[in-house]
């Protein structure tokens, strides 16, 4: 039992590292989530959505708002359950100690509440994961769990002062997936806590939906940490996950950019119905130099966040700010 996890520090890491923190340090889109809560709702949703697909759950990412937002959702109980537990430890991150294992096992137990017997304990037999009815994964034994779980922690807080974060955070994913410390909600938990240790880092990766990029090459997930497995070490991985930050930050900049413009819009609609609660679309349109089709849109948005009304007739109606 190696109380260092085996890696090493490659020249595509270090590139990616300083890809990420120029981008980090550059980006004025994490000030638009900072100032626009729905669009870090939707990251959020985004990031929960894909670590649950990852892991087989059926619910589409609309079902999964809904499940959200308190409405009925048709589907499996399991499946609708984990998006409850789900959302409840993503609203942990800011509140728990990325380096503390009891915290570690409060958020497992969140996230696994009412799924898994043993929720927030770590496992008490053995597990494997099969292809089929080929065995391709032994974990370790249930005994070991502790030591190497303890180990994985102890490292952590001991190089949390000299290696950067995205490192660490990478490791972590790898190491805890290897040991498999629970008898289920692994994956999930190990996608979670990595956010976790980055945004006690740095605040911007809050809402980074880093989760949804796994979602989109999660074949090749596998595969690298397969890979990785069999090499006895992480570095494939680590490399791995970085680049997935990386074009991570990259979408959420343009995705970003695109609902910005869609919160401004909506902000000034706002202020035109605190002018004047009689103004019309088509008045509106002309204010602000739109098409028609453009303010119905906006309007219909606005409309079903809950935030206006509109009361009276269509043409002597009053637009009401709720």
């Amino acid at each position: 039992m190696e109380k260092y996890p085996p890696y090493t520090i490659t020249d595509k890491m270090l590139n990616y590292v300083s890809s990420i923190m120029k981008k980090i340090g550059e980006a004025n889109y994490f000030e638009s989530l900072n100032r626009y809560p729905e669009l870090r709702r939707k990251t959020r949703i985004r990031s929960i959505h894909s670590s649950l697909a990852i892991e087989n759950n059926q619910l589409s990412l609309f079902q999964v708002e809904d499940v959200i937002n308190g409405k009925m959702v048709v589907g499996e109980q399991k499946d609708i359950q984990e998006v409850k537990n789900a959302y409840k430890a993503y609203e942990q991150i800011d509140k728990v100690n990325p380096y503390s294992v009891d915290d570690l096992k409060k958020i497992h137990g969140i996230m696994t509440y009412l799924i898994e017997e043993d929720a927030g304990k770590f496992r008490n037999h053995g597990e494997a994961v099969y292809d089929g009815d080929v065995e391709i994964f032994m974990a370790p034994p249930h005994k070991l769990v502790p030591t190497l779980m303890d180990n994985l922690f102890n490292w952590m807080n001991e190089v949390r002062d000299t290696i950067n974060p995205l490192i660490i955070s990478s490791v972590f994913h790898y190491e805890f997936v290897f040991i498999h410390p629970f008898g289920d909600g692994n994956g999930r938990t190990a996608r979670l806590w990595q956010t976790a240790i980055l945004a006690h880092w740095e605040k911007a990766f809050t809402y980074l939906p880093i989760e949804s990029m796994i979602k989109k090459n999660q074949n090749e997930y596998y595969k690298v940490i397969d890979n990785c497995n069999k090499a006895g070490n992480s570095t494939e991985f680590i490399e791995f996950m970085l680049k997935m930050i990386d074009d991570t930050i990259d979408e959420t900049a343009k995705t970003t950019t695109q609902e910005t413009t869609q919160e401004t819009t909506q902000e000034k609609i706002l202020n035109l119905i605190k002018e004047n609660p009689s103004i019309t679309q088509t008045q509106m349109a002309n204010a602000l130099g739109l098409t028609r089709d453009g303010i119905s849109y906006n309007i219909k948005q606005l409309k079903d966040k809950g935030i206006i009304e509109r009361a009276g007739a269509t043409k002597n109606g009053m637009w009401i700010i709720k």
